[in-house]
């Protein structure tokens, strides 16, 4: 190799380098101090200059999706694995359990999924990925007359919203209790106990206008709470 090829190879080393260390700093900036936490902490934690931080990422928008795109495919792993699972309740058992310790583990994921509308694009890709997957799972499940045949992939979903109250009461009081309440939500999924329901699931319009609506809900209250003088 020339001596022209070792530098530009050196210079797309560093150039990688410094894009994970922005990504690694960013998770754990936002994770403290938020989404809306400056972007000086980030290049300063990353050490790299401004410059830097904006030839690779040109916005906030962009930062964001680059870690949308990490995260999701770890939640792309976690259906897969549970897909493996010889025992269809065990699967969807495992899906459950690793999806909810993710989101405990991680304040930044939950924070993005939250606060942030999927985009079309790669991780549009992913999240269709991921439904698909799930869709796959509740099916075999239904079809080994494990799971209720009324539960359905907006159920599923609308599960995970309900998880998330407990997980932010709780972090801080006593981690694990959200798997004493998934253990009441799992004994429910399961055919001897469904009673059925009167009201059908969410349509796929509904159930992006109710998240549309958490969305809305969860902020405005933020930005209320961020705008009150200190007492």
């Amino acid at each position: 190799m020339t001596a022209s090829g070792r530098s530009t190879e050196s210079q797309r080393t560093d150039a990688r380098r410094n894009r994970a260390l922005l990504v690694a700093a960013a998770r754990a900036v936002f994770a403290h101090h938020g989404v809306d936490a400056s972007v000086d902490e980030i290049v300063a934690r990353a050490g790299v200059g401004t410059g830097t931080l904006y030839r690779h990422f040109p916005n906030r928008e962009a930062l964001v999706d680059a870690m949308f795109e990490e995260r999701t495919a770890e939640l792309v792993e976690v259906v897969e694995r549970a897909l493996t699972c010889a025992d269809p309740w065990q699967g969807l058992q495992q899906l459950l359990e690793q999806m909810i310790a993710l989101q405990r583990s991680d304040r930044v994921l939950k924070e993005l999924l939250m606060r942030y509308p999927p985009r079309e694009g790669r991780f549009g890709e992913m999240r269709a990925r991921i439904e698909q997957l799930s869709e796959q799972l509740l099916a075999r499940a239904r079809a080994a007359g494990v799971l209720r045949p009324d539960f359905t992939l907006a159920d599923l979903t609308v599960l995970f919203w309900s998880i998330r109250p407990i997980l932010d009461a709780t972090a801080d009081i006593a981690p694990e209790a959200w798997r004493r309440h998934l253990s009441f939500v799992l004994d429910g999924l399961r055919p001897r106990a469904a009673t059925g329901s009167a009201v059908p699931p969410l349509t796929a319009p509904e159930l992006a206008a109710a998240m549309q609506c958490l969305r809305t809900q969860r902020f405005s209250r933020r930005s209320a709470a961020q705008r009150r003088p200190a007492q």
